[in-house]
């Protein structure tokens, strides 16, 4: 039918023009309506009117897949005028999908969406009066401010497949008999209530003042969303909430594209029994590298969910190839799934399953629908590989054949396991099995026949029985095989869902790229800090929260998401400012002697750990007359607006309560300035210095290694962008090692990973390379983003 007669169909049923023209343009939909229009007319209706028209409208954007059989016995009840609303058809909807099979029960079918169902104006007026009366004394005193929606939702419960209008009516009657015409009151506009912060008002002492001048440097803000009423972060599922909407358990068949066969209902029926009903997820890594910042959005997702609802998640190791497999990245991944804050209900293996995978393979085999082939890897690689020759050899030849596979009696290459199945994007027959003469190092020799993630996914799944089988993107074009490899072994079939990946830009995550990179010096290990594999990103100091925080920030899409790392690092900010104690630091080291550092003073300042929050504790600092400040905070004449140390310009000490004023600028025989001779003096509200600098005494000496990004370009793997290819565009200047800084010595006895923010100066963490007798340091981020960084 042309498009300009479907759009006249569309719109003789009730359609606007322009709703029509847009329907039209939606080749499924329009069909679909298209259809249901047919099948109305079939029925005897020639004139559809534009209450049904809106019904059957509905069918067409609404009917999911696995209830489209169902659709003709649908339209039927529409066109006798036994399904009349869009309440009864979303009802008829849902029994149907409850009842996927045929036949329909009629009777009970009919029952559910309220075929004969007549609501009379009394049975209305009733219901809304009880629902009135219990609420009459909150809208006498609420009068017109008063949630009607409430009283809505609980009629329409008490009556429902009552005209959603009528209810409406009612409901706006009864209360205008309660309460009267709307007064002046009523109708001004609410008076906005002012939130205070807790707590008194800002003291005016000088320390006060003090850190005042300094909390624009520290990043603190009076409240953070992303920090509970515990004042621990939030996790991942605190934030995301309700964004993650998945099929309840044990409703599986509700799932868009779900495949239902005579077995669904039953093999649902024994996997609720044996899960109790609990969500299991499961987040399933290959063991041939470390985890990246991709990979802690899977996590998240997958264990995430689960914990959210009260249910368990997997960690399995897809081990099925055992060429790149090895001991290390096993440990490192659950070391990685620990650190984010979360426990594996169990650690499996798809080599677990290898002798029950072997089994559904040869099942396979005999019900048709695989069968081995010869064809080399490369001729089969593509989109539009030619058909086997051997598709269609006889069972019994393949049987033997793939006997002989696991036997060793068949050279490498030589044969693969191939299943009769299509995937959405048009790969034709993927590989089930393929020899590898490799041992595994759990199972060692026992097999030289190995399965694909193709053909291990959904399986290892069904038999975890897991309820939702959580992927990226790029795996939406196996989910009908998926489903297919199931269904065909009559299995439980778990319901697969995608969302988008998550890369960051001016990073690569591959594991062979990250290979070249250590292997030719650029970075040290997979742990680098420079790298956004997760094992370098805790040893730069990121915190898990901060990295859980990022993910539910990005949020659910099915759109692959690319993002600077300025938003990962500003995460990182937001929780390190709320959970870093503070410290001070020196990088470049300047030498102040105060000549008349007070005869009575102790010698020890007790410093608060957050500024903006001294009930957190305090640690206790030497305080002497001599003393290091930042070399770039002195300068020897001050500039317009500078608010720092100068000759003629007095400072502030943090935390001290002293001012030092310029005696004397000691220098050398080339004019640097050594270290300079100052007095103090204690400050006061009336004589307050125009800035406060950090300053360290008897400090630790400490190495500080501090990162820029690893690539210069956004995308270092895109020809385009990088036509030498990406080792071609490595910053020379990523790393600089401060060997002599100075730190105060509340850090002394820091453990590895341990965080601080070192006051005006940074985020830093301890490293790894830290031993006895020096402590090393890796700036994590800077306080506030650089603006130079685009």
């Amino acid at each position: 039918m042309a498009s300009e007669d479907l759009t006249a169909t569309f719109v003789s049923i009730g359609l606007s023009e322009q709703k029509a023209k847009e329907t039209v343009k939606n080749e499924q939909l329009s069909s679909s309506l298209k259809q249901a229009i047919e099948q109305a007319r079939k029925c005897g209706v020639q004139s559809i009117d534009k209450e049904m028209g809106k019904l059957l409208y509905n069918i067409a954007t609404k009917l999911k897949t696995q209830i489209k059989i169902h659709q003709a016995m649908i339209v039927e009840y529409i066109t006798k005028q036994k399904i009349t609303t869009e309440i009864q058809l979303n009802a008829a909807m849902d029994y149907l999908l409850h009842h996927p099979l045929p036949p329909v029960d009629k009777i009970k079918f009919e029952t559910e969406c309220g075929v004969g169902v007549t609501i009379s104006p009394d049975q209305v007026e009733a219901a809304v009066e009880e629902v009135v009366q219990k609420y009459k004394d909150e809208l006498i005193e609420k009068r017109y401010r008063f949630n009607t929606g409430l009283i809505m939702s609980e009629a329409r419960n008490k009556l429902k497949f009552a005209d959603g209008k009528i209810i409406k009516n009612e409901v706006d009657m009864q209360i205008l008999d309660l309460l009267g015409p709307k007064t002046d009151a009523d109708l001004a506009k609410p008076v906005k209530q002012k939130t205070g912060v807790k707590g008194s008002e800002s003291s005016k002492s000088l320390k006060s003042t003090e850190s005042s001048k300094s909390l624009k440097d520290e990043g603190s803000k009076p409240t953070e969303s992303f920090v509970g009423e515990d004042g621990e972060v939030k996790s991942f599922m605190d934030i995301m909430g309700a964004a993650l909407k998945f099929h309840k358990t044990g409703e599986n068949y509700k799932t868009e594209g779900y495949v239902i066969t005579p077995k669904t209902m039953e093999l649902l029926k024994e996997h609720m029994r044996i899960t109790g009903g609990k969500v299991h997820s499961r987040f399933p890594p290959e063991p041939n590298g470390i985890l990246h910042i991709g990979h802690a959005k899977a996590i998240n997702f997958n264990f995430g969910y689960a914990r959210a609802h009260d249910g368990n998640c997997y960690l399995r190791y897809d081990d099925t190839n055992p060429e790149k497999e090895e001991e290390k990245f096993f440990k490192a991944i659950l070391e990685m799934v620990q650190w984010l804050g979360y426990k594996p209900f169990k650690v499996t293996h798809a080599s677990d399953n290898f002798d029950r995978l072997y089994e559904l393979a040869v099942e396979l085999i005999k019900r048709g629908h695989a069968y081995i082939c010869h064809m080399k890897s490369e001729d089969i690689k593509g989109f539009n590989p030619p058909d086997s020759p051997w598709r269609d050899r006889p069972i019994e030849e393949s049987l033997q054949l793939f006997e002989d596979m696991k036997n060793g009696k068949i050279t490498e290459g030589d044969a693969t396991l191939r299943m009769k199945v299509t995937l959405e994007e048009g790969k034709k027959d993927p590989v089930a099995y393929r020899i590898k003469f490799t041992p595994h190092h759990r199972t060692g020799d026992k097999w030289c026949i190995y399965p694909t993630y193709d053909y291990t996914h959904c399986l290892c799944d069904s038999i975890e029985n897991i309820t939702h089988s959580l992927c990226t993107k790029e795996f939406q074009s196996r989910r009908s095989s998926y489903y297919w490899l199931c269904n065909v072994l009559d299995l439980y079939c778990p319901v697969q869902w995608e969302y988008g990946r998550l890369n960051l830009n001016y990073a690569v995550v591959s594991k062979r790229k990250i290979g070249k990179l250590i292997t030719e010096g650029h970075v040290r290990d997979w742990d680098d800090p420079r790298l956004f594999t997760l094992t370098a990103l805790r040893r730069r100091g990121f915190p898990p929260e901060a990295i859980n925080l990022f993910c539910a920030k990005v949020g659910v899409t099915m759109a692959q998401t690319v993002l600077d790392p300025s938003m990962l690092e500003a995460c990182v900010r937001d929780v390190l400012n709320v959970t870093a104690p503070r410290a001070m630091a020196v990088l470049e080291p300047l030498k102040v002697t105060i000549n008349n550092f007070p005869a009575d003073h102790s010698g020890s300042l007790a410093i608060p750990n957050f500024p903006a929050d001294e009930s957190k504790g305090s640690h206790t600092i030497p305080f002497t007359s001599t003393v290091f400040i930042e070399r770039s905070d002195f300068k020897e004449k001050a500039e317009k607006n500078y608010k720092r140390w100068s000759a003629d310009q007095p400072v502030g000490l943090r935390h001290a309560g002293y001012v030092l004023s310029i005696d004397k600028i000691n220098k050398d025989s080339e004019g640097n300035i050594t270290d300079l001779v100052a007095s103090c003096t204690k400050t006061t509200e009336t004589d307050k210095p125009k800035g406060f600098i950090h300053w360290v005494s008897d400090p630790i000496v400490c190495e500080v290694r501090q990162y820029e990004r690893l690539f210069f370009h956004k995308s270092p793997e895109d020809p385009s962008e990088v036509p030498g290819g990406f080792l071609t565009d490595i910053n020379p200047n990523s790393m600089s090692v401060v060997t002599n800084a100075y730190v105060d010595v509340s850090v002394k006895g820091a453990k590895h990973f341990d965080k601080f923010q070192f006051e005006r100066v940074g985020f830093f963490s301890v490293d790894t390379d830290t031993h006895h007798s020096k402590m090393i340091f890796n700036r994590t981020v800077t306080l506030k983003e650089d603006p130079g960084k685009k």
